[in-house]
């Protein structure tokens, strides 16, 4: 295999070459380099707009690659240690479901656990295979559910031996890995492919500190969110593929569901976030690493928040841990998740990733320094000072619920449906998402039946203030249902 130049950024290349021609553009974007929309140029500026060009010959088309997109596509497969490597401008949602739509079809088994992104229950949605759910142990201390244990696998394995792959979030939002060796030799084992959902684990292909990489341990395809912990700009991402994987079968996917007008900003944002990965990415997630620990020490110091680690490892539903991930639990200081991130966005201008019922998630990545992260240290401390309460009476914990499976995803979503007042729907079977976002996580997917546990989740999520996303009403305050005959 031929050695190539990871210090080449091609797509970035070209586009600075085409910007030095000076073409005169008869085609679209209509704003024709920001000429046509001066407060657009005022607000990007005019090197911004003047690269925010279509597909063209010198500069390839993502739909089908042969030039420059097809070199930074193999450069990505290089850096990554993937046979091939796609790139995504529709998000890591578009990298989910193109990979779950390149594994299974209509009637097909899927193996996964129920604390999925909502790009997953959407592909089954659109595809109509049925999912065969792992249900994750749940910590009870934190709420939060964990991975899924390699034995539980095994055993949905054992009952579904014609199940078509398993799917593996690596990590969770919370940090949270399974064993994802064993799970790939166990899916292989039985003729299935093994998928991994890796929005949050850019950084596990740049450090031999963290848990294995999707590649490494020997996963089919993995959806890797570029822009997430890797430095590309919102809504790019990669999907990677191993050998088994016919990539020409992959791009038909791909090209099914993603546009034909690829931003080539949010191209050229990947070739050139890979490049500074496959460069300098082991010595800044080394750095990273050292942030998070320290910052970790730190908020444990202050009293009632628990910052949790690699202490929570047990050899099975917490196999790993992802260290970079400043996940706090602030019950014990008498506020929900979602009160402590209002309020150190409110009243300490800090935004932090998301807030639940029951934690917090500080999103550390390669922007990251050291005074950033003492001035949240120094925000939870006071929050603590000034809003905390005596005890955590009334606060809900629980952050998984096992769910009911009436019927598949795809079934409910186009049933004939009505719409009934929230508190009516116990017992009924939700025929739309409903979910606190981010995490992104359905509360209710498409087929699950509702019951009171879930209602009262739903109503405390919304007086805590999370963002609830997902129903048709925007209230939530009804729901649609499956008609019953």
């Amino acid at each position: 295999m031929k050695q190539l130049d990871q210090t080449r950024a091609p797509i970035y290349e070209a586009l600075e070459h085409f910007r030095s021609l000076r073409v005169v553009p008869f085609d679209v974007p209509g704003h024709k380099r920001g000429r046509g929309n001066p407060e657009l140029v005022r607000l990007l500026g005019e090197r911004c707009v003047g690269m925010d060009v279509n597909s063209m010959k010198p500069l390839d088309n993502l739909c089908h690659p042969v030039s420059v997109i097809r070199e930074a596509e193999e450069l990505a497969a290089d850096a990554f240690g993937a046979a091939h490597a796609f790139l995504m401008v529709g998000g890591t949602t578009s990298a989910v479901q193109s990979m779950v739509l390149a594994s299974v079809q209509r009637g097909d088994e899927i193996i996964l656990p129920r604390n999925v992104h909502r790009s997953v229950m959407g592909a089954l949605v659109l595809c109509g295979a049925i999912p065969v759910y792992v249900n994750p142990q749940c910590d009870d201390r934190l709420g939060i559910p964990l991975g899924m244990r390699a034995e539980e696998v095994a055993a949905a394995i054992r009952a579904h031996p014609k199940a078509r792959a398993v799917l593996v979030n690596n990590p969770t939002y919370y940090g949270v890995c399974s064993d994802l060796r064993t799970i790939v030799r166990l899916a292989h084992e039985h003729g299935m492919l093994c998928l991994a959902d890796e929005a949050h684990g850019t950084h596990f292909y740049f450090s031999d500190r963290l848990p294995p990489s999707a590649m490494a341990a020997g996963a089919d395809m993995a959806a890797v969110s570029m822009h997430k912990s890797g430095g590309s700009l919102t809504q790019s991402s990669l999907l990677l593929a191993g050998p088994a994987v016919h990539p020409g079968y992959v791009r038909q996917i791909i090209n099914l569901t993603q546009t034909t007008s690829a931003s080539y900003l949010l191209l050229s944002s990947l070739d050139i976030a890979r490049r500074n990965l496959a460069l300098r990415g082991e010595q800044e997630f080394a750095r990273v690493i050292g942030l998070a620990e320290y910052a970790r020490t730190e908020i444990n110091g202050i009293g009632g928040y628990y910052a949790f680690g690699r202490e929570l490892i047990n050899g099975g539903s917490v196999y790993d841990f992802d260290v970079t991930k400043l996940s706090v639990n602030t019950l014990d200081v008498g506020l929900a998740g979602i009160e402590v991130y209002d309020l150190l966005r409110d009243e300490y201008d800090i935004q932090i990733e998301f807030g639940d019922l029951g934690n917090i998630l500080a999103y550390l990545s390669i922007g990251d320094r050291p005074r950033e992260i003492e001035r949240l240290v120094g925000a939870l401390s006071e929050v603590r000072r000034r809003f905390g309460r005596p005890d955590s009476a009334g606060l809900m914990k629980q952050e998984y619920i096992e769910p009911q499976v009436a019927v598949s995803p795809q079934a409910a979503f186009y049933a004939p449906q009505r719409s009934l007042p929230l508190d009516e729907t116990a017992g009924r079977v939700c025929c739309e998402f409903v979910m606190c976002y981010p995490p992104g996580i359905p509360i209710l997917a498409p087929g699950e039946r509702i019951t009171e546990p879930i209602l009262d989740y739903i109503r405390y999520a919304k007086a805590k203030g999370c963002s609830m996303t997902g129903p048709e009403d925007p209230e939530i305050t009804r729901l649609n249902v499956l008609e019953e005959r």
